[in-house]
């Protein structure tokens, strides 16, 4: 299907629900990795967790509501004023709740809801490692959790300039890493 364009804004994707509910599923299961980092450290503030909560909930077919957005919203405030670890961890809870806002246009910065979650959660890893890691392989993890309809979903969109932050530097790298996976499909 040709994508559909409007004189204000880029083209239209065909992005059933679906692919997107893919998309929050993959985002959950990353965050999940790092969950407990924030938790240890604490315990009493369940905002990452609600948003974990909420992506789940929102991949398993619930509709999407305001509790996505807010429960977002909740998690990425959890994280200011954290130590680098937590703070990684509870952004990757709230990009994974943000994620089920992923837009059907063809932007290059929509790859943040695909992305930006699992990138957070690999700096949540690699703050807890000390640093110590290979950055391709520290990655292996996550690659692992992609599935075919996120790979296909990625695909859809132009592929992000790389830009000066760590978690920008890390998105970049499993953007590249997802679309040489899947070799001529993308």
């Amino acid at each position: 299907m040709e994508p559909r364009t409007t004189p204000s804004l880029r083209p239209h994707l065909d992005l059933p629900l679906a692919k997107i509910r893919a998309v929050t599923a993959f985002n959950a299961s990353c965050a999940d990795l790092v969950l407990g980092l924030f938790e240890s450290e604490h315990p009493q503030d369940a905002r990452p967790r609600d948003a974990v909560d909420a992506a789940r909930a929102f991949a398993s077919e619930e509709p999407r509501s305001r509790r996505h957005r807010t429960s977002a919203v909740s998690a990425h405030r959890a994280a200011k004023g954290r130590g680098q670890c937590a703070s990684h961890a509870a952004m990757a809870a709230g990009d994974a709740a943000a994620s089920a806002y992923l837009h059907p246009l063809a932007r290059a910065t929509q790859v943040g809801h695909i992305l930006r979650g699992p990138s957070h959660a690999a700096l949540a890893l690699r703050k807890k490692a000390g640093g110590n890691v290979d950055h391709d392989r520290s990655l292996d993890v996550f690659l692992e959790r992609v599935t075919p309809a996120v790979v296909e979903v990625l695909c859809l969109y132009p592929q992000p300039s790389r830009g000066t932050s760590e978690v920008s530097g890390v998105m970049s790298s499993l953007d590249s890493l997802i679309r040489r996976m899947a070799g001529r499909q993308c």
